[in-house]
């Protein structure tokens, strides 16, 4: 069986009936949407979805980051000024 990973869950069938009042209900927490049981779909407010792609955004900048970090050696200097 697959683990929710929500603390609020709804069928199809809520989903379908009353969507804005399950966002309300979750007061911006994500809610699972369940087919037989199982976890099919994640609703989550748009506010909390822009929130996690800045997240996942500035993880692969870090990462970015580190994977360069290594090649400062090689790096040339520019001054702000001369561009």
């Amino acid at each position: 069986m697959k683990q929710v990973l929500s603390s609020c869950s709804a069928s199809i069938s809520e989903l379908k009936k009353n969507p804005t009042a399950l966002l309300n209900e979750a007061e911006g927490s994500p809610v699972a949407i369940l087919n037989h049981n199982i976890p099919a779909a994640y609703l989550v407010p748009a506010e909390t979805y822009e929130w996690l792609m800045d997240k996942l955004e500035d993880a692969e900048l870090a990462q970015i980051v580190l994977d360069r970090a290594h090649e400062k050696e090689i790096a040339v200097e520019v001054n702000l000024d001369d561009l």
